[in-house]
């Protein structure tokens, strides 16, 4: 197989978030070399057509059938109204291995997500072109591994320095396993589906540094194209140290705790949370050591393998009121802000709940990415930021939220299990103007100071950063009035 950088001809790039044969097609009978590579985790600009040729490239954000067909091959002059004119043109060295640059998406970076939008997911060829496949010796890995720290609740290791539960199933035994939690996170499926081997090479330079002789990719079985891409990824894969093979999951939200995945892998129909310890590394799947990250954590390290130094970005998905939801790549010193403004918000931007289902809310556009600053204003670092709109009303949003904690819990510790149903019962409570916040703030601590998993440690969250900085949200509310307009049918009900 040929990589795009060695063609000679124009490439033209057709990335979107699923097949489209119809522009693939167009742009295959047109002069050059034609590709489908993966989305670049930006819907809202795509199907974004790339027009590559030397050390510049044409991009054409949103293009149809027509329009392409009106493109000649080659980079245009553009930016410009015609429809065959570039919305942007980028020079660059000339054969770019990744990205070079995202149209549309100010201040954002492409060193994880390089590959994302660039290089066909499942051709080998591309990815030894940008340095993939290299099978860096274990020193090195430590040695770059030790600035690393895990990303996502799906990982065991979130927010912490990776290298002890690598040096634990290293010394444990020879037989660890290495388990890639793909499931439940925006950012991860983009990765599994436009860069797999990315993931992959991290989860191999793993195995080889900790002794572990298998690689299982965990992921939802609804998420089709991300268990297919996979698949054809591994069987593409020269000369893996360690077999991998994908095994698929529920659905449900609860699977990507890092230790209820490995109840499912092992295809336990009652998934909960396993007591700690022993802890994965010692005791994980089938009894043997294993390690438990995400695909941005082995992606991360893939990268900074490739460069000889971590990257230090974070890599984020932004939806919720938004027109288009978007999975971007910033520098850790960057602000929410810069996140947000890499989407179009529906209306007057509120507040922003950041770190997933169970994140903080924040009014603030000036913290910054990095985990620290991230859990010092108590916000989550699950990579994730939702956005919340002047029309939306915060305490209907975290009432939400704590009834999905009591119906989606795995119910295997009391604190989380009773605490999510009661306080699902406070907020509702608020309707009947009962309002309690220092009960509520009694009763989020114990199951964040008791809970035995992250889920349990985390669900009262967003509620506890409501009522500090939207209180006179609630207040209203126990007084029968919404000030957002949204909820005076349950006010009136009420």
């Amino acid at each position: 197989m040929t990589s795009l950088t060695a063609a000679d001809e124009p490439v033209v790039r057709v990335a979107t978030d699923d097949s489209n044969r119809e522009l693939l097609s167009i742009a295959a009978d047109g002069d050059g070399t034609a590709a489908e590579v993966g989305s670049t985790g930006v819907p809202g600009i795509e199907p974004l057509v790339a027009v590559t040729q030397g050390g510049r490239t044409a991009f054409y954000l949103r293009c149809d059938e027509d329009r392409l067909a009106a493109i000649d091959a080659g980079p245009a002059d553009g930016p410009g109204s015609n429809p065959g004119q570039a919305d942007a043109v980028v020079d660059h060295e000339p054969s770019p291995t990744g990205l070079p640059g995202l149209p549309g998406v100010d201040g954002s970076v492409r060193q994880v997500l390089g590959g994302c939008g660039w290089r066909r997911p499942t051709n080998p060829a591309d990815h030894e072109a940008a340095g993939g496949f290299a099978a860096p010796d274990p020193e090195t890995v430590l040695q770059v591994g030790g600035e690393l720290r895990g990303r996502g609740w799906g990982d065991r290791c979130q927010d912490e320095s990776v290298l002890e539960a690598w040096k634990t199933v290293r010394d444990a035994a020879d037989d660890g396993v290495v388990v890639v939690n793909g499931h439940g996170s925006r950012a991860d499926g983009l990765l599994l589906t436009s860069a797999p081997f990315d993931v992959l090479d991290g989860a191999q330079s793993i195995a080889r540094t900790a002794g572990a002789d298998r690689i299982v990719v965990f992921a939802s079985r609804e998420d089709e194209r991300v268990l297919d891409t996979v698949e054809a990824a591994i069987e593409n894969y020269p000369g893996p140290d360690a077999p991998m093979h994908v095994v698929p999951g529920p659905d449900a939200y609860r699977a990507a705790e890092p230790t209820m995945a490995l109840e499912a892998i092992e295809g336990n129909d009652r998934l909960e949370a396993r007591l700690r310890p022993p802890g994965p590394e010692r005791f994980g799947l089938d009894g043997r050591p294993t390690l438990v990250h995400t695909p941005r954590t082995v992606a991360h390290l893939a990268v900074a393998l490739r460069a000889g130094s971590p990257a230090d970005t974070r890599v984020l998905t932004v939806r919720g009121d938004v027109d288009s939801p978007a999975t971007i790549e910033l520098p850790e010193t960057a602000t929410l802000g810069a996140a947000l403004d890499a989407v179009n918000i529906d209306g007057e931007f509120k507040a922003a709940c950041v770190g997933g289902r169970f994140g903080g809310l924040t009014r603030s556009r000036e913290v910054t990415v990095d985990p620290a600053a991230l859990a010092d204003a108590d916000l989550g670092t699950e990579g994730t930021v939702q956005v919340i709109a002047g029309d939306h009303c915060v305490v209907e949003f975290v009432g939400r939220r704590a009834q999905f904690a009591a119906d989606e819990n795995c119910g295997r510790c009391v604190p989380c299990r009773e605490g999510s149903a009661q306080l699902a019962d406070l907020l509702r409570d608020v309707y009947d103007q009962e309002y309690d916040p220092d009960g509520i703030d009694e009763l989020v601590g114990v199951m964040r100071d008791s809970s035995i998993c992250r889920f349990g440690v985390e669900a009262g969250r967003p509620a506890r950063t409501a009522i500090e900085r939207f209180g006179g949200e609630f207040a209203a509310h126990a007084d029968g009035r919404c000030p957002a307009g949204s909820c005076r049918d349950l006010l009136e009900a009420n």
